[in-house]
């Protein structure tokens, strides 16, 4: 055999080795989640549901997108209206002058719930990095974990929070979530989706919140600490009365 036939079957089978061994591209397992759930439809539809006493409507057009949020106090009927570069509040529709402190506090509260509500879809927003951290089982079922970070440019206020996704490997379902945060002393959540639907093409859950047992645990470990009934449940995260109209 040649010299230069040898170099080439030693070259395929690396490259061949190399592809049996190296990870899965975790952009490849959230697409295929995120075309389980719904697709394309998240990026022209209008999502209407109740949390909390709230009423919220996301819309959004390719990158386009508008969240509000309505709400009655004392005050009157408290409108938040938040798009891709602005923020503001009207009180029974008259616009209200906010701090740059008030503007930060109500804008991330708006987006961490429409964030959770649309999941997985906000996984692939510009800012979002992607890393596959294996496969593991939960309850007997087979998950691929997918870490999320995020840059700091576009990655909001939060940007130092990380996460870890449960993503089922046969039927590209994100059943479960974990978390870390900084803010008031930081801490870990654990969520567990339950009560999946579809309403007009797009999946919701809702989700039983866990709380890890301290700021450092590492994310990976808790789901084995859901199984063995250690976290403590702390709330229910449930949408009301969602409604899809497709924009297309």
């Amino acid at each position: 055999m040649k010299h230069n036939d040898m170099s080439k079957i030693l070259l395929f089978l690396a490259t061949l080795l190399a592809a049996c061994t190296s990870d899965p591209d975790p952009q490849a397992i959230v697409d295929a989640v995120i075309n389980r759930h719904g697709g394309e439809l998240y990026r022209a539809a209008m999502v209407d549901f109740d949390f909390r006493g709230r009423h919220y409507t996301a819309q959004r057009n390719g990158d386009v997108f508008i969240y509000r949020r309505t709400q009655v106090d004392s005050s009157g009927r408290i409108d938040d209206l938040m798009g891709n570069d602005f923020f503001f509040r009207c009180i029974d529709d008259v616009g209200v002058t906010l701090t740059p402190s008030e503007i930060s506090r109500y804008s991330n509260s708006l987006n961490s719930v429409m964030y959770f509500a649309l999941l997985p879809s906000p996984l692939n927003d510009p800012a979002v990095q992607k890393k596959y951290l294996g496969e593991t089982t939960v309850k007997g079922e087979p998950y691929n974990m997918i870490e999320v970070t995020f840059r700091e440019d576009g990655g909001g206020k939060d940007f130092e929070d990380r996460y870890v996704y449960w993503m089922h490997r046969e039927r590209n379902h994100l059943d479960y979530l974990a978390y870390s945060f900084h803010v008031d002393g930081g801490g870990t959540r654990f969520r567990e989706a339950y009560n999946a639907r579809f309403v007009n093409g797009l999946r919701f859950v809702d989700y039983h919140n866990y709380k890890g047992p301290a700021a450092d645990t590492e994310l990976t470990e808790l789901a084995k600490l859901f199984e063995n009934g250690s976290l403590e449940k702390v709330s229910e995260i449930v949408l009301e009365n969602v409604q899809v109209v497709s924009l297309r």
